[in-house]
């Protein structure tokens, strides 16, 4: 499953705009520039993103984009979708009681996909643009940075298989 450019643009476009617009319109061709996006292709992201009550136009001199709701109450599960965006990892089209099997049954592993698509929901669901704007995103999964701990020291590692490792734990 792979998220298409069409969804991660409109993301990227309305981040960009939560954290410029200060409550003053912002134009496509500041976001294309600064997120290097085609202006084209945002116009037509921006067109869906208009229909679906996400952004609000402003014309004439000055004119651009703003955020029609504040960016605590815009979730990115609703910019993705907006854009007709599928968040599915399923073969098989939601909600058709059919699989993606030939004799129309469920794949073995379908309940998993299945789950796994609704966990992608409710996370996109629990973020909103705000909290990618100030960096408030849990698990924050970058390789080689150091995890933020609760100050407790981590458990030694064992080299040696035959002798296995004590750990204590204090009790708080």
């Amino acid at each position: 499953m792979r998220l298409s450019t069409k969804g991660r643009y409109a993301v990227m476009a309305l981040v960009d705009l939560a954290s410029h617009s200060n409550g003053r319109p912002v134009a496509l061709a500041d976001i294309s520039q600064r997120q290097e996006i085609s202006l084209s292709y945002l116009e037509q992201l921006f067109a869906k993103l208009r229909r679906n009550g996400l952004v609000k136009s402003v014309r004439g001199p000055g004119g651009g984009y703003l955020l029609a709701r504040s960016a605590e109450d815009t979730r990115i599960s609703d910019a993705i979708m907006a854009v007709d965006e599928p968040i599915r990892a399923t073969r098989c089209k939601p909600n058709t009681g059919s699989g993606c099997q030939s004799d129309k049954s469920r794949c073995l592993t379908h309940d998993l996909w299945e789950e796994l698509t609704h966990q992608i929901h409710l996370f996109l669901s629990s973020v909103s643009l705000a909290d990618v704007v100030n960096r408030r995103i849990l698990g924050k999964s970058q390789l080689g940075q150091p995890l933020e701990t609760d100050g407790a020291t981590p458990a030694p590692v064992n080299d040696s298989a035959s002798e296995p490792v004590r750990t204590t734990v204090a009790a708080e």
